[in-house]
């Protein structure tokens, strides 16, 4: 009987751009943020004289050859197994392709453990996270789960402490996904076209992942993080209000009703959440993706909600990686629906799927990831 792996999305809680790299990738510092929407990926797995890897998928438009990111995983897991196997794999496909939610590398992820589980044996977790770095930049932090840092390309990842709000590591969060293609590589030369000109780069560049990791270890008590990407643009907006608080409208998000608060009023243990938005945590992409798509931009105008009902709003609301997905995160379920109405009732001249969900803590993230 097959082994079958929840396969959950991520979402990104910020992400910073640096410049190209020698090697053609961008250095980038990233919060990544495992949510329970979910593919299913089966594995059946046996022992055999010669390997094989057969991948079938609900969805047409997942390749099932070598070009997959599972076929990826399970080639390199099998080679440092030195097991030859004949494995079968199924991907229901319920998230969207090359949306910005990590589906298909969060697949590879699960089509490990699925593989493990069914032969009884387990890569060292070095050489796990060795192994899926090679496949794919998102592919690590699916092998960590809850909240996770990325650096470098994304793949260098580290588990921080879970994200809270009013003392819940569970957090209501909408998903809006609207039927646009934005190609990731394109958003990348949009960006180098805006920012390698010295009259458009307004903002100094800034060691971000080391501002990042000096904003946890703030928040929650702990070490510095090593610095392994620096030249990042600015995944922490200037506060130059003197209270801590971005001063754009959009960049400040819902935390009107916090404002003018003491430090001891809004816990931070139990607050991580509010903390961190405070800080002006963005998404470098949506500078280039919203002047190519507007539609996006006024997504997340409906997933924030109205300065004139400033409880409801959304905590916070951005793009995930360079899109399409956009997400809202919400004090209740009643403030998530509302916004779910919002985009749904809303005319973007696009078809746009919402669904309720919400952010999924690592040890959640494990104990469910088999579906029995």
């Amino acid at each position: 009987m097959a082994t079958r792996v929840r396969s959950y999305s991520k979402i990104n809680l910020g992400l910073a751009i640096g410049a190209p790299r020698p090697d053609g990738f961008h250095g980038l510092s990233t919060l990544y943020q495992t949510v329970a929407l979910h593919d299913e990926v089966s594995v059946t797995a046996r022992r055999a004289g010669a390997t094989r890897i057969l991948i079938q998928s609900n969805d047409s438009r997942v390749p099932t050859d070598g070009r997959n990111t599972v076929c990826k995983m399970l080639t390199r897991a099998l080679a440092e197994l030195r097991v030859m196997a004949e494995v079968e794999v199924y991907i229901q496909k319920n998230l969207p392709i090359q949306g910005g939610m990590g589906a298909g590398s969060a697949n590879a992820a699960a089509a490990l453990i699925g593989l493990e589980k069914e032969l009884g044996l387990a890569l060292d977790e070095a050489v796990r996270l060795r192994i899926a770095a090679e496949v794919g930049s998102d592919v690590p932090l699916f092998l960590i789960g809850g909240a996770v840092l990325g650096s470098n390309r994304g793949e260098v990842v580290r588990a921080v402490p879970e994200l809270t709000l009013a003392g819940e590591d569970s957090i209501h969060c909408v998903m809006a996904i609207p039927k646009v293609g934005v190609s990731t590589p394109q958003a990348f030369r949009d960006w180098d076209a805006r920012y390698t000109d010295p009259d458009l780069h307004n903002s100094p560049v800034r060691d971000t992942l080391g501002e990042l990791s000096r904003v946890f270890a703030s928040i929650f008590g702990g070490t510095e993080m090593e610095i392994v990407e620096s030249g990042a643009s600015g995944i922490f907006a200037d506060s130059s209000s003197g209270n801590g608080l971005n001063v754009s409208p959009e960049q400040s998000q819902g935390l009107g009703q916090f404002q003018g608060k003491s430090e001891t009023s809004v816990d931070l243990a139990e607050n991580s959440l509010l903390a961190l938005v405070r800080t002006g945590i963005e998404n470098d992409f949506e500078q280039v993706v919203f002047l190519q798509y507007p539609s996006l931009h006024a997504i997340k105008r409906q997933l924030m909600g109205s300065d004139s009902d400033v409880e409801s709003k959304a905590i916070y609301a951005a793009l995930s990686g360079s899109g399409s997905a956009l997400f809202g995160l919400y004090r209740s379920e009643a403030d998530a629906e509302a916004a779910q109405q919002r985009v749904q009732s809303a005319d973007f001249g696009c078809k746009v799927q919402v669904f309720l969900t919400k952010t999924l803590p690592r040890e959640s993230y494990w104990r469910d990831m088999i579906a029995e």
